[in-house]
């Protein structure tokens, strides 16, 4: 007698298979629904992966990208122990799959077939010998090496996955030795933890690459936001640059106003100092006592100074990438540049970047409104280094988005260009903020991500593993931003969106005019 499940999954291949091309991707949504359900396979799932295995050799480009696309989520589901049936049901036919990905040119279906195939460990030598066939390039391909590794425990390599491991080859001598100190204190536990975790991450950029690249065609090369310098120095200040702000710069502790002098700020009401190096005034912790030190301050500054580099040469276009669903690059740099200069408009008063990082969009505000009117706020001071080198004109301040350390209303318009998604958490209480120091009539530009209505590429990008995304990458619903806008006073008066890539403009509403 028949199998029922072997014969209805056989049923559902058919119709999927069958399917005219128009239709295809819906089709394929409900034959993924009903094999692989919120990331674990379903019933059908055992005799499906072979039948799917079977006809894939048989079956046209686009239906075999769907195909490899669905039997790496079935392998994936479960990791680090997926259902040993559906590995064995595919792994049964792996020659097949190789000598087929052997012969595919660079089309979105090798894509598709390297993704199924990094989920063979076993197999790696196999693997890797076909790929090097292919002239992979060398983003996938450091990505395959690392999805088909397996963990040494004497020596572990964990952390730094995004965008790929190969990046990291990068890091100088002194960044390497304190990357190795951090793994050195890991119990066996959290080694094993970080290297599944990354093993996933892997996993999710290589199937949310291949998935979009099935439905939409090959992604454009990947081109930096900029690639500046990896160790900048900036140049001290002088405190004349935080004193044209005094009005708006103020104590965190009391909101008194500061009084600057070259390595420390203190505030006139309460007495507390803070310290301030090469332009940079540290907010988030004041100085214990009446010296003008900065010592923890400098170390700061010094630690990892290439974050600048690597956030904005590698990380950030490719989270763009990913998050967005901008493998197209639509929204590019130069899109991003001039929706800046003709969307922020000002009130009187100074301008606020918040979560400025190394200073690419600071540069652009200061453009469009004038450098002496730029305040940007960033949480890391070494990645502000980066910014003042670029910037001498601008003084920086560290400061936390969740409670922004300036007076109501002190902002003539705001920044927040692709950072939200940096602080989910504190997402709400920033917006928030936001409002607070805005004037009414100033704007709010911002640049962020929401998430995707598809499960399977929600999927894929829940899978990356970041400190502050530790149980995986969820990004924001519309439905929640409306709502934080409205609370903090703030209207939308426009928008724009590519993609998972989501802009717009909002302005602090007058409470005295509204309707």
């Amino acid at each position: 007698m028949a199998d029922p499940a072997a014969t209805e999954a056989a049923d559902l291949v058919d119709g999927f298979l069958g399917t005219p091309n128009d239709r295809l991707a819906a089709v394929f949504q409900r034959l993924a629904e009903a094999l692989w359900r919120q990331g674990r396979p379903t019933e059908l799932a055992v005799p499906a992966a072979a039948e799917l295995a079977d006809r894939l050799p048989g079956t046209d480009d686009t239906r075999r990208g769907y195909v490899a696309i669905l039997l790496g989520l079935l392998l994936e589901a479960g990791l680090p122990d997926p259902d040993e049936r559906i590995v064995r049901a595919v792994r049964d036919r792996l020659p097949a799959i190789l000598e087929l990905w052997r012969g595919t040119g660079p089309t979105p279906v090798r894509l598709a077939l390297m993704f199924l195939l990094a989920h063979f460990p076993s197999d790696r030598d196999a693997v890797l010998a076909v790929a090097v066939g292919l002239g992979i390039d060398a983003d996938d391909m450091s990505r395959l090496d690392r999805a088909l590794a397996t963990l040494d425990a004497a020596d572990p390599v964990v952390g730094r996955m995004f965008p790929y491991p190969a990046v990291w080859a990068e890091l100088d001598d002194a960044e390497k030795k304190a990357d190795q100190a951090w793994i050195d204190a890991l119990t066996p536990e959290q080694v094993t933890f970080h290297w599944n975790n990354d093993t996933l991450t892997i996993l999710g950029t290589m199937g949310a690459k291949a998935y979009w690249a099935v439905g939409n065609g090959l992604p454009a090369p990947v081109v930096p936001d900029e690639v500046m310098p990896r160790d900048p120095h900036p140049q001290d200040a002088d405190p004349e640059l935080f004193r044209r702000h005094d009005e708006t710069i103020r104590c965190s502790q009391c909101g008194g106003r500061l009084t600057f002098a070259a390595t420390v700020a203190r505030c006139e009401s309460c007495g507390t100092g803070f310290s301030v190096a090469k332009g940079i005034l540290n907010l988030t912790t004041p100085l214990d006592d009446g010296s003008e030190h900065s010592d923890d301050f400098l170390y700061q500054l010094a630690n990892m100074t290439s974050m600048a580099y690597f956030i904005n040469a590698y990380a950030r276009p490719n989270f763009k990438r990913l998050c967005g669903m901008n493998y197209d690059d639509r929204v590019n740099p130069a899109w991003e540049d001039e929706y800046i200069a003709t969307h922020v408009q000002p009130v009187d008063g100074p301008v606020l970047d918040l979560a400025a990082g190394g200073g690419r969009w600071t540069k652009v505000l200061a453009d469009a409104v004038g450098a002496e009117r730029v305040v940007p706020i960033d949480l890391l001071p070494s990645i502000l280094a980066s910014l003042r080198y670029r910037l001498p004109e601008i003084p920086a301040v560290v400061a936390n988005a969740r409670k922004i350390p300036f007076p109501d209303a002190s902002f003539g318009a705001a920044l927040c260009w692709n950072a939200l998604q940096a602080f989910p958490a504190e997402a709400p209480a920033a917006i928030a903020e936001i409002g607070r120091v805005l004037r009414p009539g100033g704007t709010f530009s911002l640049f962020t991500f929401w998430n995707s209505g598809d499960p399977i590429y929600a999927h894929f990008v829940g899978l990356h593993n970041f400190p502050q995304h530790a149980g995986g990458l969820h990004l924001f619903d519309w439905a929640d931003l409306h709502t934080w806008l409205a609370e903090a006073g703030l209207r939308i008066r426009d928008t724009a969106h590519h993609g998972l890539c989501f802009i717009l403009t909002a302005e602090k509403i007058d409470p005295a005019v509204q309707p």
